[in-house]
């Protein structure tokens, strides 16, 4: 069992050796860095052909690389052994669950991870006890889901995944079952979408509203939940499209897409951020009953706040979140703390506190 394992390996690292760990894509500049201000070393795993950034541009962040022929090499015997071997404790990101798979996470990578190993799969919308489903049970706003294209009435975004990069969602509008056809048809001729990921797409009410992302942190040491901050996307091509007039919009006529390409920090009216905390306690309580020992760590829920000030998520993420401009741009942990902290410190600081405590355990699965 995956459990007994981890906390076998735990009993034999040196706690004065632990490294923090993490998948070379995503957010590990953001994971490494923090690691660094709270004086760990840190790992990284590269895939061959795409570790310059690690290597070479941001080499200073990193004391041991690891490389593998293909990131899904890292759940084999002998790598997971490498990670053991420098007594590391890995932090998931998007990429890794991609790469890696869910069940290949909960079953082969016995290497401790900061966060819920169990709770990764909850971010697929097929998965049962997914997202949807302990927002739900958290009594958290969600927009309404449509179960077939024959259902819409109102604006609808439809996420679908890519034809060429199946990581990535090509998202497009309708406000009815004809105009949902005509846009899918007009995106499968493209070459943007495939009629079988068409078939899995998700297709759920457009929230009209400010977008906030929120990004907190929970942390099972101390029984507390902090606010790191919130973010919003930058996305191409659809940023390049809106930065047009509206007639040049309209004489372009191309399915624009929504890959997310950056993020920029945002805040909030501070008269609403008690249900900003509410809304991510209430996601914790959920999660302890589902998927115990709950959501650990990191975790973000992405949503839009409309004109009668109400919070609606459309995506959790149940890991760090790829936002590593929340800590320059974000005053709320400097509240808390007396200085900046953002994802990676966060993360860091509560490796460290375990370690010290003797409470790793607690914070890792």
């Amino acid at each position: 069992m995956m459990k007994n394992k981890i906390r076998e390996i735990i009993r034999e690292y040196d706690p004065k050796k632990v490294r923090i760990g993490v998948l070379g894509s995503h957010s590990a500049l953001e994971i490494a860095s923090g690691a660094k201000q709270e004086g760990f070393e840190t790992v990284v795993v590269c895939q061959k052909g795409r570790e310059k950034t690690y290597t070479r541009y941001y080499g200073n962040l990193f004391n041991c690389i690891v490389f593998l022929d293909k990131f899904g090499d890292i759940v084999k015997e002998e790598n997971v052994q490498k990670l053991v071997d420098m007594n590391t404790v890995f932090v998931p990101n998007r990429s890794f669950s991609v790469y890696a798979g869910y069940e290949n996470i909960e079953e082969k990578f016995a290497v401790p991870l900061m966060g819920n190993r169990y709770m990764l799969k909850t971010e697929e919308r097929g998965t049962p006890r997914n997202q949807q489903y302990l927002l739900e049970k958290a009594g958290i706003k969600t927009p309404k889901t449509f179960k077939s294209p024959a259902e819409i009435d109102r604006l609808a975004i439809v996420k679908v995944a890519e034809k060429t990069r199946a990581i990535e969602r090509a998202f497009f509008y309708a406000s009815s079952p004809e105009e949902y056809a005509k846009k899918a048809e007009e995106r499968v001729k493209n070459g943007i979408i495939t009629r079988e990921a068409l078939a899995q797409a998700v297709i759920e009410e457009y929230v009209i509203g400010a977008k906030f992302n929120a990004n907190y942190f929970w942390s099972p040491l101390t029984g507390e939940i902090d606010l790191l901050g919130f973010d919003k996307r930058v996305q191409t091509d659809l940023d390049g499209v809106l930065d047009l007039p509206a007639s040049e919009q309209l004489e372009l006529k191309i399915p624009t897409q929504n890959i997310e390409i950056g993020h920029m920090g945002v805040t909030m009216r501070e008269s609403q951020l008690e249900k900003i905390f509410e809304a991510g306690e209430r996601f914790v309580e959920t999660c302890k009953k589902e998927y115990p020992p709950g959501m650990l760590g990191l975790f973000a829920l992405q949503g839009a706040v409309t004109k009668d000030l109400e919070f609606y998520v459309f995506d959790v993420s149940p890991r760090v979140p790829g936002c590593p401009c929340v800590e320059p741009t974000s005053p709320y942990m400097k509240y808390k703390y007396g200085m900046e902290v953002g994802p990676g410190r966060r993360v860091a600081m509560e490796i460290k506190r375990a370690l010290k405590e003797g409470r790793l355990a607690e914070v890792v699965t």
